[in-house]
């Protein structure tokens, strides 16, 4: 251990007094030279000094800390599995709640009016044992002599934990404490907490991507860090072998070869009188297409998850991912149908896939880590599955519509404002961009995260502000004006606020809509049947132009109702399938309104209500839908309803036109 745990200043003097005498090791250790004389390269220099005092290569631990936090210090709050700053040195007791999100609110996640509403009601099981990679801070802090509290919110004390637990781990190896970063796969591989090889594996292998291709951004304090590329990088992959790590629980899974996965089944078993869960079996996609991916927070830690989604009386998701270090594992084939989303027409057409962490507790950000192997998962799945990716067909939980008028006040909203869906599709390949002029008629919301901080409030305590914090979304006002009245949602019953799980008067990054008006800094747009502004200036804009098909209704028609589900005209159903209602949601569109479209899809119901699969049915009608960017959520409107047009806009053009 350095320093003394009873003078922990000791160590952080040690610290911050090798910074001065480093910076001219930057270029000898992988990295690009720090710009001396500005503040903002202290970071750059705090990696240099940690990695000049604990023996490990520069490259290596800007590598890690890029795959935890992509070098942001996120004013020391923790992210959603309790890790702090750059290294993303973790505490567990900040990581733990107690209810899952599918037992909050009044949604039925299962969504199907053809059965009783499923509304289970559990707590996440609280942990006996805390997993060692939710418990790096404290072992940092002996390494160190560093103060817990200074690993939290001092960057360059948590920059100096991470490299004491990589020398730590290259030392348990057997390792020496070498030079070349080709020497510290196996620590770096430790370091990701994983207990499994093949997590472990994927974690380094993706650190060492890092390291061959290099990266530079700037961090979300200002700061400007550079990883110098090592295109001929090679390490050893061998010493993961003494690792002493288990191997994955052995499956079928359905995962690309690039992600850890593994199978831990959710049960299909019938229980009680007729009672069966937690999904229903299904031969998609040669029964009925898959159009859908669905993006979910847990609300709960990653143990206590598993433990629900393996009890067949709870729900069920298709995928789980984990945020230390992104392993994934697999509950329900694709094939199959889980109860998640809380709209059986949506479930019935995606695939879930749930993400460790919480929308608000107290302060969320997500790990790199997490980030990429999740996009790698829906990369696979929107190939393999002819999935497109936009926002109306990756959708997040907030985004999917409650299926009739009184569950929409109940539908479930992660993974919240905090999800930073501008670089989750830029990782996806699909980075948001312009795509037209301004005579495109559409606007796509593109906030810059870091610096896009809307007020919230209840993240912990209803009513109080939330923390500070970059946000995807943006609010939006009934007139050009930040002090006018926001927009309110009729569908839930109540006035707008700015509580972080109230989406009446929010568009969320990557959603596209039709534009209603211009008025100096502002733009406005059709939503939910109103014209919703929202501030955009010329030089920080919040949307981009775009261009597209939208619908509005058919000349001579006032309004045409709008629906949270495709279903089947009633003709459509065979003998023995009850039909089910076309029931319309309190919105309409209104004459001269335009919505931008996703898909036009025939009404389909997918009739499942007993365990036995033999009568199981797909019922699909001869009706046609238009899905819509309607408010935040989707919803559908009837092709016969509207007509379907260019984007390209025809207004005026005039101040508050």
């Amino acid at each position: 251990m350095r320093g003394s745990a009873t003078d922990p200043n000791r160590a952080t003097r040690r610290v911050l007094g090798t910074l001065a005498g480093t910076a001219l090791l930057l270029p000898l250790l992988g990295a690009a030279p720090a710009q001396s004389g500005d503040s903002a390269a202290g970071l750059q220099r705090a990696f240099a000094a940690a990695a000049a005092e604990y023996h490990v290569p520069q490259s290596v631990l800007l590598g890690v800390s890029y795959l935890q936090s992509r070098w942001d210090s996120h004013a020391g709050a923790p992210s959603v599995t309790g890790g702090y700053g750059p290294m993303h040195l973790t505490d567990a007791r900040t990581a733990l709640a107690s209810a899952p999100h599918h037992s909050e609110g009044t949604e039925d996640a299962r969504g199907d009016s053809a059965r009783a509403a499923l509304l289970p009601d559990r707590q996440v099981p609280r942990l006996s044992e805390v997993p060692a990679r939710l418990e790096t801070l404290p072992k940092a802090a002996e390494l160190t002599g560093l103060s817990a509290g200074d690993l939290r919110t001092d960057p360059a004390a948590n920059v100096a934990g991470g490299a004491a637990l990589l020398a730590a781990a290259q030392k348990e190896l057997g390792e020496p404490l070498s030079a070349d970063p080709a020497d510290w796969y196996g620590a770096v591989a430790r370091f990701s907490g994983a207990d499994d090889s093949a997590t472990a594996a994927a974690y380094a292998d993706d650190v060492y991507g890092v390291l061959r291709t290099g990266e530079a951004r700037t961090t979300d304090a200002g700061r400007q860090i550079a990883l110098a590329a090592q295109p001929g990088l090679a390490p050893d992959t061998a010493q993961l072998a003494r690792a002493g790590l288990r191997k994955p629980k052995a499956g079928d899974t359905e995962c690309p070869k690039t992600v850890s996965c593994e199978w831990i089944p959710a049960p299909y078993e019938e229980f009680g009188d007729h009672d069966y869960g937690n999904h229903d079996l299904g031969e998609r996609p040669a029964s009925q297409s898959i159009k859908y991916i669905v993006i979910h927070d847990t609300e709960g830690a990653w143990e206590g998850v598993l433990n629900l989604v393996q009890d067949p009386t709870y729900v069920s998701w298709n995928y789980s991912l984990r945020s230390t270090d992104g392993h994934i594992a697999q509950h329900v084939k694709a094939k199959d149908v889980a109860w998640h989303a809380g709209n059986w027409y949506i479930n019935a057409k995606s695939i879930g896939l749930e993400h460790e962490g919480f929308l608000a507790y107290p302060d969320s950000w997500y790990t790199e880590a997490m980030y990429r192997s999740s996009a790698r998962l829906v990369k696979y799945l929107s190939a393999k599955y002819g999935i497109p990716l936009d926002r109306q067909h990756i959708l997040g939980h907030d985004t999917v519509p409650g299926p009739t008028t009184s569950t929409v006040p109940g539908m479930h909203t992660d993974p919240g404002p905090y999800w930073d869906w501008r670089h989750y599709f830029a990782l996806l390949g699909r980075p948001f961009k312009a795509t037209a002029t301004k005579q495109g008629g559409l606007v796509t919301i593109r906030p810059d995260y870091a610096t896009n901080q809307p007020q919230y409030t209840g993240c912990v305590t209803s009513g109080q502000p939330c923390a500070s914090h970059g946000s995807s979304e943006v609010r939006l006002y009934s007139a050009p004006d930040e002090s006018s009245a926001l927009i309110t949602d009729i569908g839930v019953g109540r006035a707008p606020t700015i509580g972080v799980n109230d989406l009446s008067s929010r568009v969320s990054t990557g959603q596209q809509y039709a534009v209603a008006g211009q008025d100096g800094d502002w733009t406005a747009i059709w939503y939910l049947g109103q014209k919703a502004w929202f501030k955009n200036p010329r030089k920080t804009p919040t949307a981009v132009n775009a261009a597209g098909l939208v619908v509005t209704p058919k000349a001579g028609l006032d309004s045409v109702p709008v629906y949270g589900r495709a279903y089947p005209e009633a003709s459509a159903y065979p003998a023995g399938v009850p039909a089910q209602a076309v029931s319309p949601l309190p919105y309409k569109v209104l004459k001269d309104q335009k919505y931008v479209v996703g898909d036009k899809v025939p009404g389909e119901y997918y009739y499942a209500v007993t365990f036995a699969t033999d009568s199981h049915k797909v019922v699909v009608g001869q009706d046609l839908y238009y899905e819509i960017q309607y408010g935040h959520r989707v919803a559908f409107v009837r092709a016969a309803d509207v007509d379907l047009e260019p984007s390209l806009r025809r207004w005026a053009g005039q101040p508050g036109a």
